[in-house]
């Protein structure tokens, strides 16, 4: 606690109705300290504010259309606001710098991408026919559209930069598969990284079935950290030499010492797992390769708009015919008796379930459910015979791979995890999931949770467990059970929730604005969106005078890592 401060009668009646700014304390110096070196610094300026203008990046003409003050007047306004008003245009300003900065960094990499020569990735049209009735199952209308898209950048000689975005369940990777099909029957190579060893296994021995099937004459290899340093130089060996065209992979794709000669296509898999360098370090392993990232956060579109600017974006809506939509039940604590029993029941059938608690272990709070104590609770609960493990973030890699291999094989009928078991793993025989405390997360997190059932053509089910049972949260929760569908949950967690930290997006360390938010600011970004475009059609080097210092902000912006 910091040391108390007197005030007299006086100086109290000046302060009274004066927002007073609140500063968190950094290396020793307190919220006071703080407060009064910024107004010090402040009053500095205040009768020549002048040699702050060499920071103002915002052109002259933008702050005045918008209407936005100057940066002296903004400062003062954010440290020491007369009113809440002036706070408010104050932060209205600095956002609009962030979004201006942010779209004119996507917009200038979207036009230098487009210039870019890249390799022509073509096949027979027989071979690609071969490859998709090798299928075991039809594609629907969403996945063709997708393939078109894809196939039709592929073959233009530009480098490709497309998002394929799809809600959980909706067949995106079968449609990454056939990139890679079209960059191998080319005679180049391409890799795909997925963020867990497990799931990158399970693309490769999907894809190994396929091409199987049609009997190509090269194969596929999986490049993960767990080999052995003598299958690592071989595997790496394979591929430096063009041997292998088709590698599957986790963050080992991108290691040093890794050589690919013909590198055309490089496939990221939940790409919202990975940050930025990390992204761009596997780009960097080809010379202009194509790129396809996919991503099962479902995005209200004018928002994807905005946020994805620099790239080309496909979207498989709806799901396979085949798979039965998930039903779903919200209950309160008082009904988890009979939810168990009905766990039980799938199980006896020979199917799969998954219990998912917020907490590992017992946090003080008894309403909080945790995997190490819901296991017991589990077991003495039903009868014997059942086979109940737990999973949780803390464990060792190779511990958490061993467990989810075996609920893959079968060989667990109940799986008690925290939320670990979000990224994408497919298990078909998981027929029912229940989440516990599912008022304590988000809807896309719930969302993405759901997606662990109805993966296969069994009917699936998801249990919503409402412990705070408010009227609040028991809206949020029924806007899950009444729909499957990711995009139109997105659009109803916007309208409920308003600004914020909404539907996964900031989860994914995408964007990291100090003022900005992307819900809140919608409108100020697509503000700030056309001024770019209008920016660079007039000047795209941003050489010209009035630009300099905008162009040498946004050098140090890129500079910086902030998006790919």
């Amino acid at each position: 606690m910091e040391q108390p401060k007197l005030f007299s009668r006086e100086e109290y009646k000046k302060m009274q109705g004066v927002p007073e700014p609140v500063y968190p304390k950094s290396a020793g110096l307190s919220g006071q300290t703080i407060r009064k070196a910024v107004r010090a610094a402040l009053l500095g300026f205040s009768e020549d504010p002048s040699p702050l203008h060499a920071f103002d990046f915002v052109p002259e003409t933008l702050r005045r259309r918008r209407d936005l003050p100057g940066l002296y007047e903004s400062l003062s306004a954010v440290h020491c606001p007369g009113s809440e008003e002036e706070a408010l245009l104050a932060r209205e300003r600095f956002s609009y710098e962030e979004l201006l900065l942010f779209s004119l960094a996507l917009l200038r990499r979207k036009r230098e991408r487009s210039g870019e020569r890249s390799r022509f990735l073509l096949t027979e049209r027989g071979e690609a026919e071969r490859f998709l009735h090798s299928l075991p199952f039809s594609l629907t209308e969403g996945q063709r559209e997708a393939i078109r898209e894809i196939e039709g950048e592929l073959s233009g000689g530009f480098v490709m930069n497309r998002l394929l975005q799809g809600d959980v369940g909706s067949g995106k990777t079968v449609v990454a598969f056939y990139a890679l099909f079209l960059a191998a029957s080319s005679g180049f190579q391409a890799a795909m990284m997925a963020p867990t060893e497990l799931l990158a296994r399970q693309h490769y021995e999907k894809l190994r079935e396929i091409l199987k099937k049609i009997s190509l004459p090269w194969e596929a290899a999986l490049l993960t950290g767990s080999l052995s340093r003598g299958e690592k130089r071989e595997l790496c060996r394979r591929i430096e030499e063009g041997e292998l065209r088709l590698i599957l992979g986790t963050h080992a794709l991108f290691q040093e010492g890794i050589h690919y000669p013909a590198l055309s296509l490089v496939v990221t898999d939940e790409q919202q797992r990975f940050g930025v360098l990390q992204r761009k370090a596997f780009s960097e392993k080809g010379s202009r390769p194509h790129i396809l990232l996919l991503s099962a956060t479902p995005i209200p579109r004018t928002l994807s708009l905005l946020l994805y600017q620099d790239m080309q974006v496909s979207r498989i809506p709806g799901r396979p015919a085949e798979r039965l939509p998930v039903k779903n039940a919200l209950i309160g604590a008082g009904e988890r008796g009979k939810a168990w029993r009905f766990l039980a029941g799938e199980c006896r059938k020979g199917r799969q379930a998954y219990i998912i608690c917020p907490m590992i272990e017992d946090n003080g709070e008894p309403e909080l459910q945790n995997v190490s104590e819901y296991q017991r609770k589990l077991r003495a609960f039903l009868p014997e015979g059942f086979r109940i493990e737990g999973l949780h973030g803390r464990m060792r890699a190779e511990e958490k791979e061993r467990i989810m291999e075996s609920f893959l094989r079968r060989e667990i009928d109940i799986l008690v995890s925290t939320t670990v078991v979000e990224v994408g793993v497919d298990v078909p025989n998981a027929s029912v999931i229940l989440i516990e405390n599912a008022e304590r997360f988000g809807l896309a997190q719930l969302h993405q949770l759901r997606g662990r059932v109805g993966r296969s053509s069994l009917q699936s089910y998801c249990i919503l467990l409402d412990c705070k049972n408010s009227k609040k949260s028991r809206e949020r929760l029924s806007v899950l059970v009444r729909s499957n569908d990711g995009f139109w949950i997105a659009e109803e967690d916007l309208r409920l929730r308003g600004p914020g930290e909404l539907f996964g997006i900031r989860q994914s360390g995408a964007l990291q604005f100090r003022f900005a938010d992307i819900y809140r600011d919608k409108e100020l970004w697509k503000e700030a969106s056309r001024d770019a475009t209008e920016l660079l059609e007039e000047d795209p080097g941003l050489s010209e005078k009035r630009n300099e210092k905008l162009q040498k902000r946004l050098f140090d912006f890129e500079g910086a890592g902030e998006v790919l």
